[in-house]
């Protein structure tokens, strides 16, 4: 039985012609909880059923209950429930992934120079958030322990090497690769879901921890990676098992007193790759004090023991033998690169590369098992009643249903408690690694060969966390 598709294909990683409509409401959540226990609404924070909330007054009753958490170290960890009203309807683990632009993730080994390979990382990790650029924040289902989501896309190998030939393994003779995506909530205290993500016919794979740390300050949300979230991690196999580790920079929901939400981000993160001695520091630069945020982005691309280097800022890099290339641009907009250790803003716009143009650029549809081939803790068939409810603005009882799973993933909590059990996941080997790369099971093996071959059923585990 085939795959159910949310949309067409998608335009070309280069963002012309192809006319796609963008995947609506699509940013980083705007508070990232992923626990249980319902702090229940107050009345002025209820809609009446068959009438969906305006903008204005979606904030203003996301703000009302953020209030209560000002000066709580990480609200991500609290335990509180938001009205249905407030939440879009799609589940977190649906939502949350970084395969935005598949194609740009499968085309990451095609350069036969480490810097190509690299440049093509960098290309990655700008399309990889593009549901942050180009819709409203929003804020989806908090994912219950034991629930997972697997899904693939298929797309064309079109994305071009950036600097070497590139060399494209497997031909596919015109035929569409297929990427496929797993993902399981782990942990529930604190919460944690790891990921896989894999496209055999390129060597390309992917894998990590989700979990967020978030603190509001009363006029925005400041999100980080939670302790275990060491970042993205992919894998060339065609390339000697070379791995790029990519470390997530802070972000910040702001315009609460604007009334306008938006995201920003101001913080430093790295990619590097030990096999290669290539590492890349990228420099968030903080928004405009008078006018809105530039949301700038400068980087600097070089050579080093990668397993020693402790340089965290761009200034600190100066032996200009080792630099490869620099970064510089907008992440909602173009990012550039020019190659050798010149100042960005010294080399001639004829000798700057585009690493990338993200204005045209639209989320790529994914595709999922059909229901009727979906486990009970899949994520859709799991929040089914939930998002039935919510798009046929029946707020109460979608309230009320979401009401009845947190109660649910109590129960079970209490009684693995009361008998000194500890949940085990079925995909993932433990709840969290040390070193922020997940294992798979025999279980989630066979679930992603099961998802390239296009089989889709799965064996039903023997207990559910939260049901």
């Amino acid at each position: 039985m085939g795959l159910h598709k949310s949309s067409s294909v998608s335009p070309e990683l280069a963002g012309h012609s192809k006319n796609v409509p963008s995947i609506p409401s699509t940013p980083t959540s705007a508070v990232p909880s992923r626990t249980g226990s319902p702090m229940s609404a107050s009345k002025e924070e209820k809609m009446p059923d068959g009438k969906t909330p305006d903008d204005s007054s979606k904030l203003r009753m996301f703000l009302s209950i953020l209030k209560r958490f000002i000066g709580v170290t990480d609200i991500a960890a609290a335990r509180f429930s938001l009205p249905a009203q407030l939440m879009e309807p799609i589940p977190n683990l649906e939502y949350w992934h970084y395969l935005d632009r598949p194609e740009a993730f499968i085309a990451i080994g095609d350069s036969e120079e480490p810097l190509g390979r690299m440049l093509a990382c960098l290309r990655f990790w700008f399309t990889k958030d593009l549901k942050y650029v180009h819709g409203k924040p929003c804020k989806p289902y908090n994912s219950t322990l034991g629930e997972f989501f697997r899904c693939q896309w298929e797309v064309e190998d079109t994305a071009p090497s950036i600097v070497g030939q590139a060399h494209k393994v497997n031909p596919q003779q015109g035929r569409p690769y297929r990427v496929s995506y797993l993902t399981e909530q782990t942990s529930h205290h604190p919460p944690v879901s790891a990921y896989f993500v894999d496209c055999p016919e390129k060597g390309v794979s992917a894998r990590g921890y989700d979990q967020l740390s978030a603190k509001f300050t009363g006029t925005s949300v400041k999100v980080t990676a939670g302790n275990f979230n060491q970042g993205i991690f992919v894998n060339l196999r065609n390339r000697g098992n070379e791995e790029y580790q990519m470390t997530h920079p802070a972000a910040y929901l702001g315009g609460f007193l604007r009334g306008n939400l938006y995201v920003t981000v101001s913080d430093t993160c790295t990619v590097s790759c030990e096999k290669t001695g290539i590492k890349v520091i990228l420099e968030y630069l903080e928004e405009s004090y008078f006018g809105k945020t530039q949301n700038h982005v400068q980087g600097v691309v070089f050579k080093c023991d990668v397993a020693k280097d402790k340089h965290s800022r761009i200034k600190d890099v100066k032996h200009d033998d080792n630099i490869l290339a620099r970064i510089d641009g907008t992440w909602t907009d173009k990012v550039y690169c020019s190659l050798g250790p010149t100042e960005f803003k010294k080399v001639p716009e004829k000798d700057r590369l585009l690493l990338v143009d993200v204005t045209t650029l639209r989320p790529v549809p994914k595709t999922c098992p059909p229901e009727s081939e979906q486990l009970p803790n899949e994520s859709r068939r799991f929040w089914k009643d939930v998002t039935e409810s919510i798009l046929s603005k029946q707020f109460t009882a979608a309230t009320n249903f979401k009401q009845d799973i947190e109660e649910k993933q109590r129960a079970r909590a209490a009684e693995r408690k009361a008998q000194g059990r500890e949940w085990t996941p079925v995909y993932f080997t433990h709840a969290t690694e040390a070193d922020g790369r997940p294992e798979m099971t025999r279980e989630g093996l066979g679930a992603m060969e099961g998802l390239h071959q296009g089989r889709f059923q799965l064996e039903a585990p023997g207990e559910y966390a939260a049901m």
